[in-house]
């Protein structure tokens, strides 16, 4: 296995076509399928199904391209600084699920941090891509809740993608709302009081189980909901139809404004916040200071 060949088939994933990758790298496409079935049969597995289409990613190719990604990353940092002499940015990925704490302590990061020598990028996305983006070593970090519900299922999915779940803090549930709602001035709300209005949840795609939703409590018999992708949206449909999603309570206000609230929520269910990583994986400088910046939510949990 050469650093060539991992070049080659990290090519060919990114355009899903041998043709395309040949004369992007400039190889003919004879010495390039070559290159891939020789690594293929080194490696013993089948990283490309060729149909008429094109080329896809094998189940196992797409975990083997990960690691591919990560080897070439590190050979062109080691190359840039040790052989090229230049200066390349230390890069920090993370996704999450829809958290303005999460996307908070992502913002203290880079403000410790800065952008001159350091390069982020910050993923709010479903669950299922939050994910398969750290198992494909998209990103360093993901930041994801577990729940009595879901958390069998989701563990061994996390197993099964070579991924380890590291508990944060737990919370009890809120119903999340604009200030102006009917229900925001009790002291405590029950899914009852909540149901002539409209739950609002985030769309998991093709995975739209109830084990995947954002939102605890997803097999309730909402009457009333409205599915949406983004959490702006969201924000604009609670002042203008008094619509409510639950979550952990923690709230940043100078994300989000000052114009909503979280109401206790009458239910004994609790949401374990924690962060996924590669099993065994050596975090770098800047995603343990985002993990520090994370657990000080704790703080702000509320009973």
């Amino acid at each position: 296995m050469t650093l060539t060949q991992l070049r080659y088939v990290i090519k060919v994933a990114d355009t899903g076509s041998m043709n395309a990758a040949a004369k992007t790298l400039f190889v003919s496409q004879p010495s390039l399928s070559s290159a891939i079935r020789e690594l293929e049969e080194e490696l013993g597995l089948t990283i490309f199904f060729r149909t008429n289409r094109g080329i896809v990613l094998t189940p196992k190719g797409q975990e083997f391209i990960g690691y591919a990604r990560q080897v070439v990353e590190q050979y062109e940092l080691i190359e840039s600084r040790y052989i090229s002499k230049d200066k390349i940015k230390a890069r920090f990925s993370v996704s999450m699920q829809h958290y303005s704490f999460a996307v908070r302590a992502f913002v203290d990061t880079v403000k410790e941090f800065g952008l001159d020598e350091f390069e982020f990028a910050v993923n709010e996305d479903r669950t299922s891509e939050v994910i398969n983006d750290v198992a494909q070593f998209r990103s360093e970090i993901g930041v994801l809740y577990l729940s009595s519900f879901n958390e069998k299922i989701l563990q061994r999915i996390f197993g099964e993608q070579g991924l380890e779940f590291h508990p944060l803090f737990d919370c009890h549930i809120f119903a999340y709302m604009w200030k102006g709602h009917p229900l925001a001035n009790k002291s405590k709300v029950t899914l009852e009081e909540l149901d002539p209005y409209p739950m609002l949840s985030f769309n998991q795609g093709a995975y739209n189980s109830f084990y995947f939703s954002e939102e605890v409590l997803s097999t309730y018999n909402y009457k009333r909901i409205i599915k949406g992708n983004d959490r702006a949206t969201f924000l604009n449909l609670m002042v203008g139809l008094n619509g409510y999603t639950l979550c952990s309570g923690i709230i940043s206000e100078d994300l989000n404004g000052e114009e909503y609230c979280a109401v206790p929520l009458d239910s004994d269910e609790v949401m374990h916040i924690g962060y996924l990583t590669k099993k065994q994986a050596k975090l770098s400088e800047i995603a343990l200071h985002y993990i520090d910046h994370l657990a000080r939510f704790k703080d702000q949990v509320i009973g």
